[in-house]
């Protein structure tokens, strides 16, 4: 009795869907969300057109997944750098280190979250994604700030890293110092916030 031919084994290959999203997040990065193809994507991952639509239902599932990912990971970061700081002037200080040495300094970072808001400004699946975000900056600017002050400093930190990114001209420090003291300084007569 002779064996049927041989068919190809399939690979075994646990972290394939996790290496699919990475890898859109890098085409992206490279080339935007419209230059985004199943295909590059595939072929950045490694995997098989046909991988592509095992793990996910459409380009739309993966580009949420993605970004959804990509939001997670700067909110990270964005958290942890504040729950290092045990009063308002550190907290002060670690924002003005967010803006001129951490979030959205790496230019792919800057491109995924012009993506990010572009496809948020016309989907409200994706406004999801952008609102769970700034909620978590917020809450995380909350435990040293009063929740109208964390809403202005989050616009401020938004509004200035992406000023300084996209500028041709170096921005001074100092700068930015100022604005996060104009922003968090109390009002005569205001309680300080505990912390």
């Amino acid at each position: 009795m002779t064996n049927p031919p041989d068919r190809r084994r399939r690979r075994f290959d646990p972290d394939r869907r996790a290496r699919i999203i990475d890898a859109c997040l890098a085409v992206i990065g490279e080339v935007g969300v419209a230059g985004a193809s199943n295909r590059r994507i595939a072929a950045a991952a490694d995997v098989s057109l046909g991988s592509m639509t095992y793990h996910f239902a459409g380009t739309d599932e993966l580009l949420r997944e993605a970004f959804g990912r990509f939001a997670r990971h700067v909110s990270d970061r964005f958290e942890d750098h504040l729950a290092r700081a045990t009063d308002a002037d550190e907290a002060r200080r670690a924002v003005v280190d967010l803006i001129t040495s951490d979030v959205l300094v790496d230019p792919r970072e800057l491109v995924l979250t012009h993506e990010l808001y572009t496809l948020a400004a016309r989907d409200p699946g994706y406004r999801e994604l952008t609102h769970a975000w700034m909620a978590r900056s917020r809450h995380a600017l909350e435990r040293h700030f009063d929740p109208a002050t964390a809403r202005l400093l989050d616009a401020l930190i938004e509004g200035l890293t992406i000023h300084r990114a996209l500028d041709t001209e170096a921005h001074d420090p100092d700068e930015v110092r100022r604005a996060v003291h104009l922003v968090t300084r109390p009002l005569a007569g205001t309680p300080p916030t505990p912390t």
